[in-house]
């Protein structure tokens, strides 16, 4: 059966961040998973996890202003040196929680930049971000999202995704395959998943429509949970998504996962 991780930064939101770990521990994981820690020192962070007993198994790189909507800046040529210096930040967060991937968003597609100079600029990135992380044995992570929700996103198919991996050519480099984002720029999901398995170092989900907790829309998350088995992903499944209510209300889904 396929292991799964909460998102901390989509899940018990009612709570402060450090309290969250604890929550997820109490529904049953084992492991979590967020967008950035950086706000809070590094041991606080630690602690929490340790203390709540979960392993810390996903975060991103520092991706701009969150806020404002910036979703990354790994394309951005006039932003290489903040990327670099975000890569070393996220290695010192990595080694306190013994986290072993980080993830890379590319960043919006800006005006007046070719798409040459946005590619090369990122496989750049993700080779520096790679080598970086590669004596501590950790892996970089280069996830789609979707165009939809997310205009003018540089990365937002699978395909062009792997070649970038490709062309940047470090052995700890792998794709972040969140179904969420790939339903609703590609479907295809089985298929796709078998296909690039050696290439997926990690997996994230929210059903389509609404982006939330499986059987919620259109997705048939049995089967593809009972796929996964079928062939071989050992990894995490990060649950990104929005629940329709309580967090603690939301996983349904996975009660009956455990009792089949």
């Amino acid at each position: 059966m396929p292991r799964f991780a909460a998102n901390l930064s989509f899940l018990f939101l009612d709570r402060p961040f450090l309290e969250r770990f604890a929550a997820a521990a109490a529904c049953g994981f084992k492991a979590v998973e967020f967008h950035f820690p950086y706000e809070f020192p590094p041991d606080e962070v630690a602690a929490a996890a340790r203390e709540a007993g979960v392993a810390v198994v996903l975060f991103n790189f520092p991706a701009g202003n969150w806020a404002v909507g910036e979703r990354g800046i790994a394309c951005l040529p006039e932003r290489i040196a903040e990327f670099r210096e975000g890569v070393a930040r996220a290695a010192t967060w990595a080694e306190s929680l013994n986290c072993p991937r980080v993830n890379c968003l590319a960043g919006l597609r800006p005006e007046g930049i070719t798409e040459a100079v946005l590619r090369d600029t990122l496989v750049d990135n993700l080779r520096f971000a790679a080598d970086a992380l590669a004596g501590a044995g950790r892996q970089v992570l280069l996830e789609p999202l979707n165009s939809r929700d997310t205009p003018r996103f540089f990365v937002d198919r699978t395909v062009p995704a792997l070649a970038l991996l490709d062309a940047a050519g470090r052995s700890n480099l792998f794709l972040q395959y969140d179904i969420y984002h790939a339903q609703v720029m590609e479907g295809d999901l089985a298929l796709t998943l078998m296909r690039n398995l050696p290439w997926v170092g990690h997996i994230q989900l929210a059903d389509n429509p609404g982006r939330h907790e499986p059987g919620t829309g259109e997705i048939n998350f049995p089967f593809l949970f009972r796929h996964l088995d079928a062939i071989g992903y050992q990894g995490w499944i990060g649950c990104e998504y929005a629940p329709s209510g309580r967090s603690e209300d939301s996983f349904g889904w996975l009660d009956a996962l455990m009792r089949t």
